[in-house]
């Protein structure tokens, strides 16, 4: 008997649009990262980067419960002495939306090398328009209308 192991050939990525209006930061971040893993697939192996491509819009309507608006923090640190900032939820929500959705995820995501893949195939974008809609299949509705003489 044999077993048919998964290789980097045998992958097919589809892409998934995910709208994060109204939709709470913790549950969205669990679904983009199931996703972006490839865990939700049938030849899923740990060691191969089996994910698909996500994108999510209207990332500044996302939502927290809780005080987390007013009092989670986010960190960073320039590398310079005396360069840690640090920011608070609902200000970095007005001033990259995108920025918290990526971090949730990231934080979600295994802690080696396939996790720099993965987050790569992460788009979000803070309102609904997206340059993917090719690769979604989703068809651009044009409104040209054409005026007769009258």
């Amino acid at each position: 008997m044999s077993t048919n192991a998964a290789s980097h050939k045998s992958i097919q990525r589809g892409w998934h649009l995910i709208d994060a209006k109204n939709q709470i930061l913790g549950k969205l971040a669990v679904e983009v990262a199931i996703k972006l893993s490839g865990k939700g697939k049938t030849a899923y192996v740990p060691y191969l980067d089996m994910g698909d491509y996500v994108v999510v819009t209207n990332a500044s309507k996302i939502k927290v419960t809780g005080k987390k608006a007013s009092q989670k923090k986010y960190v960073r640190h320039s590398g310079y002495p005396g360069g840690l900032k640090t920011e608070v939820f609902s200000d970095l929500l007005e001033r990259r939306p995108d920025d918290i959705i990526r971090h949730a995820v990231k934080g979600m995501l295994p802690k080696n090398r396939l996790a720099d893949k993965m987050i790569i195939k992460l788009h979000v974008f803070p309102t609904a328009a997206h340059p993917f809609k090719k690769q979604l299949g989703i068809k651009e509705e044009t409104t040209s209308e054409v005026e007769g003489d009258k």
